[in-house]
This record gives structure tokens, sequence and C-alpha cells, in this order.
């Protein structure tokens, strides 16, 4: 684990920082999250995920990308998805950057609620000001019903470098 954790400390280092407008995120945060999504996503194109460009981004409707994505294009369309989830916890503080991770990968739904999904009891307990969400926060770790072992692994990992006590 140290290896992993060394990988992604100098990753944070190489990497610049792109503004965003509107509330401005802790830029030491956001690059851990930025980093530590692309290490955990990997590189996609259409041909081996379809669906899926870049860094995990879930092509939209509408949506149309060259083949040959750039890792520019690419860190700036993964800079953007996070910015857009950032926001949707910016309520949460501090907390917000570790919920940005999981609901790139999960998407917004099946923490935040909607007609499908409940609201996640994760979310239940940080709006009542218990942050003790490791165990939690590791149950986000299923593909289809089952444990996955490297999934669980990088929520350890997000929680680790996000999560700030």
């Amino acid at each position: 684990m140290t290896r992993l954790f060394t990988i992604i400390q100098l990753s944070i280092l190489t990497i610049f920082f792109v503004p965003c407008h509107g509330q401005q995120p802790d830029r030491v945060l956001f690059e851990r999250l930025v980093s530590s999504t692309k290490y955990f996503e990997g590189w996609h194109t259409q041909s081996t995920t379809p669906g899926h460009v870049g860094y995990g981004h879930k092509i939209q409707r509408g949506e149309q990308f060259p083949n040959a994505l750039t890792r520019r294009q690419a860190d700036s369309l993964l800079r953007s998805d996070l910015m857009q989830h950032y926001r949707l916890y910016t309520r949460y503080g501090k907390d917000a950057y570790l919920l940005t991770a999981l609901s790139y990968q999960i998407g917004p739904a099946k923490l935040l609620g909607n007609y499908k999904y409940p609201k996640s009891t994760l979310l239940t307990r940080l709006e009542r000001g218990d942050r003790n969400i490791l165990s939690l926060y590791l149950r986000f770790c299923k593909w289809k019903g089952k444990t996955i072992p490297s999934i669980r692994r990088r929520r350890w990992v997000e929680y680790h470098l996000l999560f700030s006590p």
C-alpha cells in the first residue's frame, strides 16, 4: 500500500491546477482527487469500454468525441466532471471530496437518492454530524452484488487520501 500512496503523491506533484468557476475547492484535496481518479480509472477508449472515454467520462446523449482523445483533453474532461460532482456535495464541507470520488464512480443517485434509490446511509450519518464513516464507505465495493477486492482497495485509498479529520 505504501507504494500505491507514493505513486499517487508523486503524480499529484506533476499535475497543474485548472481554476474552476463557482466555489473554489481546496487545491491540494482536489489534486488528490484528480490523481487518485486517474490512477484507479485508467484509460478508456470507446473500443475497449463502450460509453466511456478518457479517465472514465461517461458519454452523454449528444456528446461526440474524436477517436484519439488526448491526455490533456481527457484531463480537462475529468476535472470538469469532478467539479460537477463536487458541486453536488459542497454543503458537506471537507467531506465533499470523498463524496465526489464515490459519486464519480457509482453515480450521484446512489448517494443522494431518487425514485429508484433511497438516500444513502453514508449521507444520513454525515448530516447527523457523525463522521465515523469508514465502514460505510468501504461497503461501496460491489459490482453486480459481489464484493470486488480491487474496488475495496480503491475505497480504502480514497478514504485515506481525501478524508480530513
